[in-house]
């Protein structure tokens, strides 16, 4: 079956997050006929949506090369403003249309099809580990796949992650790493009074306001040969005061930084608890911190090789090593195995008449089996 044929019948089910909509059955239904063993994997951890995931494999023997990736989309929106129904996939000239088109049912269709074409490898395995909650929280996820192989006694030996790495053509980029990112929840305690007599209140406000500024003025460094320089950024201020003339009780704030691997997200929070001490002292703040990931560098030649030789013999492109964008369940995978990360085009990706051209997937299909041949037969 073609690559797009493979992506319409995924694009169909609206498995949003963490909605399985019968998506997991349809890819279930085109590894097995090609010898794959697939196992379904129901996590259902509290802090967590429950989640359905798949690890699939073919061979029992090393090294074992995974393909990773989420058939967990992002809501459709208001769909009277899409140009076609978004779980109704359709082609319109040279594109295919449809909810998860590039994010990134359109990967793991391509991967499907690429396993379709090399049929079985005279040496070492293929797997795929496939999540239903990427979108989402990424607690019943990649984490609990990882933590059932382990169980197991199953090792992966590589990975490619098929998130659209591609900023405007098949080809341009891979992902040799992500960047580290740690969310905060700042509050901060004061005393409520008038504004008239500030001597018998303790304004909050002023204190965060002093923590926002000495975090935000601090060049934590001034980036790496593969990253850029770590960025912090408030994303809102709020102290519930509707009135002009009342100093609050409390202050609050939420930012993000987005860090890269001079840092790790434990140290980070260790210095944001330092400023908000020495701007607020002890028991007059509260910090909450979330870190999702720490930064990572793949340094695997082997894996690094195979992949740009493929791109490059099927698309004339020597696609760029780079760490930029978001994350990704690369974050989880780097700590059991070099990971990489290659797609479609992120153009359109969580947007209304979300697409990927037809000629994208079909190149990306080769691209993919072109990599496993240069990978396994090294």
């Amino acid at each position: 079956m073609s690559v797009i044929e493979i992506a319409k019948a995924l694009i169909a089910c609206p498995s949003v997050t963490p909605e399985d909509a019968g998506v997991m059955d349809v890819l279930q239904t085109y590894l097995e006929p090609l010898g794959f063993t697939v196992h379904r994997i129901h996590s259902n951890d509290p802090e967590g949506a429950p989640t359905e995931n798949l690890y699939a494999r073919l061979g029992d023997t090393g090294p074992n090369l995974c393909f990773a990736g989420h058939v967990d989309i992002v809501p459709a929106g208001d769909e009277m403003k899409w140009s076609t129904p978004p779980f109704a996939p359709e082609i319109r000239d040279g594109w295919l249309y449809g909810r998860g088109a590039e994010d990134m049912k359109g990967a793991i269709a391509a991967f499907v099809a690429a396993l379709q074409e090399i049929g079985v490898p005279e040496k070492g395995s293929l797997s795929l580990l496939i999540t239903g909650d990427e979108e989402g929280d990424a607690i019943n996820g990649t984490p609990k796949v990882l933590e059932w192989l382990h169980a197991r006694g199953e090792t992966i030996d590589a990975c490619l992650v098929g998130e659209p790495t591609n900023p405007t053509y098949l080809g341009e980029m891979c992902k040799v790493g992500r960047r580290g990112s740690i969310t905060c929840a700042l509050e901060v305690y004061g005393k409520q009074g008038h504004v008239a007599y500030p001597h018998l209140a303790d304004n909050p406000v002023s204190r965060l306001v002093d923590m926002l500024h000495a975090m935000q003025h601090h060049a934590l460094d001034d980036g790496t040969e593969f990253f850029p320089p770590s960025n912090f950024e408030v994303t809102s201020i709020d102290v519930g005061n509707p009135t002009v003339n009342l100093i609050p009780g409390k202050a609050t704030a939420k930012f993000n930084i987005r860090f890269n691997n001079v840092h790790t997200g434990k140290g980070l929070e260790i210095w944001l608890h330092d400023i908000c001490q020495q701007y607020a002292g002890e028991g007059k703040y509260a910090l909450n911190a979330r870190i999702s990931g720490d930064a990572f560098l793949t340094e695997d030649a082997a894996l690094t090789t195979a992949l740009c030789h493929a791109v490059e013999a099927v698309t004339g492109h020597q696609p760029k090593l780079s760490t930029t964008g978001g994350t990704s369940d690369a974050r989880f995978i780097k700590d059991i195995c070099p990971v990489i990360e290659f797609g479609t085009t992120g153009m359109t990706a969580h947007q209304v008449d979300e697409r990927v051209e037809v000629k994208v997937l079909e190149d990306l299909a080769r691209v993919y089996a072109q990599f496993i041949q240069n990978y396994l037969s090294e």
